[in-house]
């Protein structure tokens, strides 16, 4: 049976907020055994379960990372084997490998909401996703088979929409286990997995590429999509008994721990981490269409996602500094490893400031310098510096994904439909960004033009945004003086923002 702690919620939604001292007395079923209820736990014993919690669930969600590198590597091989003759060997022009690029997030698009609110309300999530994996290595797999632009475009539609489920699926998770002061930190470890796996695929690139040219009478950019997507699913075998699933039900966590879970949860914004009752299967869908933040980060988020569309093309602007293909594909690596430690450093220090708008607009700046630099000097060292700029603007990518779990922190099904919805309207920029990159000229001198306004965008709409939650912070802070005042009035406010009848001592992190 669920515990009673992931039912501690309000009851009504329209009820007055309440001291956060309230959560002392939730309440759960009886533990099995002597084991005590977490909300009557001694303060040390309980530091040393969620101690022991905290470090399991970390090691578990540290697969997530190994999965993202796959996820990516799936994805993007196609730039690398394109330096190795697949589009030559497809007939492919320009256009129709810009298409194949852009088609996958097609089928990404229309696929992440609704994998995201079924993975809201199913109890196994480790399953679903595993599946999915499985799935999607046998796509990334076929694609060595084509041998024409329909067949590519007909595999790279279906490989984005099975991988739909996994980053949405895996923020969600992590959203349902770690506090909003632990969030940025660890989606910046899964998300090393997006930036490692930059770097790690040039170097499987330049291996594959020179040694296995002729193996067997195919062409080495075939065996790169087999060995690569044979690697996915073996690693999605092992995924399905490592993946946690729910703080109410995930294997391998003692009671004591799992209880320990809820409550942190119930702790870090005053109610209980799961839906209403009686809430029907499309109402976390209608209460995120309401919602005004949702369309102002999803605008937002998909500027920044056309100011990042360098990242498929990175191996192509590094082979703009005039090395051969496997010196091109080692050359693009440091970067990537360059961002990861800027992003590490930028996520932990915004959970410990619990800031998010200079965090986001700081890397961003610094990629605008690094595109300003590309645009304005052919000298090869100052253009890879530049490419090490570039690369550190996905420091502020990481914490825009752990600000839209924080700003739509309850119920989960809206959190789901928000995740999914904003994530999947950036794609778009993905699709724009697949085209941006075809105006070669002058070291692509009119492309970075076009990024470095998509950023500009980007700053704009965040700094709109941390309006926004500024100012439903003041009606909190408004309504709760009301209730201190007058303690037997509900001094609700009425919006279609959920947090606004949250517990007292909420705030949105802006």
């Amino acid at each position: 049976m669920i515990d009673e702690i992931t039912r501690a919620g309000p009851a009504e939604g329209l009820a007055p907020k309440q001291n956060i001292e309230a959560l002392e007395h939730v309440t759960a079923p009886e533990a099995t055994g002597t084991t005590p209820l977490a909300s009557t736990m001694d303060p040390a014993h309980r530091a040393r379960v969620e101690k022991t919690l905290k470090r399991k669930l970390d090691a578990r969600c540290s697969i997530f990372v190994l999965i993202y590198i796959l996820n990516y590597l799936d994805r993007n091989n196609i730039a690398a084997a394109r330096l190795k003759g697949l589009q030559s060997d497809l007939n492919l022009d320009d256009t129709q490998y810009s298409t194949c690029l852009s088609i996958l997030y097609v089928g990404y698009i229309l696929m992440q909401v609704p994998s995201n609110m079924f993975t809201n309300r199913i109890q196994r999530p480790s399953l679903y996703l595993s599946c999915a994996m499985l799935l999607w290595g046998l796509i990334s797999t076929l694609t060595g088979n084509t041998n024409n632009f329909t067949g590519m475009v007909l595999v790279r539609f279906f490989l984005g929409f099975v991988e739909a489920a996994f980053l949405p699926g895996a923020l969600l998770i992590q959203s349902k286990w770690y506090t909003r002061r632990e969030l940025t930190t660890r989606n910046a470890i899964l998300f090393c997995g997006n930036i490692i796996s930059n770097a790690f695929s040039a170097l499987v690139g330049a291996g594959v590429l020179s040694n296995m040219q002729g193996i067997l009478g195919h062409a080495a950019w075939r065996w790169l999509f087999w060995i690569e997507g044979g690697v996915t699913m073996f690693v999605a075998i092992i995924a399905a008994f490592v993946l946690p699933d729910l703080p109410h039900n995930s294997r391998g966590f003692t009671e004591e721990e799992r209880q320990v879970a809820q409550l942190r949860m119930i702790e870090d914004v005053g109610e209980a981490d799961v839906d209403g009752e009686n809430q029907g299967i499309f109402d976390g869908l209608i209460m995120a269409v309401k919602d005004i933040k949702i369309y102002v980060m999803m605008f937002t988020f998909a500027a920044y996602v056309v100011g990042l569309s360098f990242n498929a093309f990175f191996p192509t602007l590094t082979g703009t500094l005039g090395f051969d293909y496997v010196g091109t594909l080692l050359m693009s690596s440091p970067p990537w490893v360059f961002s990861c430690i800027v992003s590490l450093i930028n996520a932990w220090h915004a959970d410990r400031t619990q800031e998010k708008f200079w965090h986001i607009t700081g890397p961003i700046i610094g990629g605008m310098v690094g595109f300003v630099i590309s645009m304005s000097t052919l000298n090869v060292a100052a253009r890879y510096v530049a490419l090490f700029l570039q690369a550190s603007s996905y420091a502020g990518f990481i914490v825009f994904y752990s600000w839209i779990s924080s700003s739509f922190p309850r119920p989960p099904a809206k959190r789901a439909v928000a995740i999914a919805l904003i994530n999947a309207f950036s794609q778009l920029g993905n699709v724009a960004g697949s085209y941006v990159w075809n105006l070669k000229d002058n070291g692509y001198r009119k492309s970075y033009g076009i990024v470095t306004a998509m950023f500009g965008v980007t700053i704009i709409g965040c700094f709109a945004f941390r309006v926004i939650l500024a100012d439903l912070n003041k009606k909190l802070e408004e309504s709760e003086r009301t209730w201190e005042s007058q303690p037997d009035a509900a001094a609700q406010i009425d919006g279609p923002d959920e947090a606004l009848r949250m517990h007292k001592g909420f705030r949105y992190l802006v």
